[in-house]
């Protein structure tokens, strides 16, 4: 099971990631994980990030393509990967299956989790997370309901920054969803609904 996850951000890709990595194990690599953790390290990698990041715009293809195909090089993404953040544009798409092709694991499917702009924005904006063990919950979350922690809003998940990644996300990511169509990969999930129910049907469209 080798699969792009694709979507706005704050359309669920991480929740349906986290139920497939719990039913089958398969390795999610998120590169919104992989550089938030570069930035709180504060190495080389994650200090360039950081100043496009906070201000929503999309981190430089040279920089998340070394990322990943370093990540791809784990033994435990022999068996499948779950990519999450990664290709956002055409040029990465390209990047990614010339190192795909090269490890013989072509792509299964490439995975829209599609959500309404609106509802996007309402539900970021009142996203918080933890500062110890990073669950992510809503305002309403005072506290931490896994460990306790205090709970707060990321940078980037103020209204200003959430609709100028959207306008990003469209003008850069979105002609990936005719390039996957164009691939005969796409399969498009309706986001909007309960997590459990849009996962059935995530299932459903996999063959899993």
């Amino acid at each position: 099971m080798n699969i792009v996850l694709l979507g706005a951000p704050g359309a669920g890709k991480g929740t349906q990631a986290a139920k497939l990595v719990d039913e089958f194990g398969t390795p999610h690599i998120s590169t919104g994980d992989m550089l938030r953790a570069a930035v709180k390290e504060g190495t080389p990698l994650g200090k360039k990030a950081k100043s496009y990041m906070d201000a929503g715009d999309l981190v430089p293809d040279d920089v998340i393509i070394g990322l990943v195909e370093e990540r791809l090089q784990d033994p435990d993404t022999e068996k499948g990967f779950i990519l999450d953040g990664f290709p956002r544009t055409s040029a990465q798409a390209v990047a990614l299956d010339a190192e795909l092709s090269k490890l013989e694991r072509p792509l299964d499917a490439a995975l829209l989790i599609d959500v309404d702009p609106e509802v996007i924005v309402k539900r970021l904006t009142s996203r918080r997370m933890c500062k110890d063990c990073g669950y992510i919950g809503t305002a309403a979350d005072k506290t931490c309901p896994k460990c306790g922690g205090e709970m707060y809003q990321r940078d980037d998940d103020n209204e200003a920054t959430v609709r100028n990644r959207l306008d990003v996300y469209e003008k850069s990511t979105a002609p990936l969803i005719d390039y996957y169509r164009g691939c005969d990969l796409l399969v498009s999930i309706d986001g909007d609904r309960d997590p459990n129910v849009v996962y059935e049907d995530v299932k459903q469209a996999l063959s899993l």
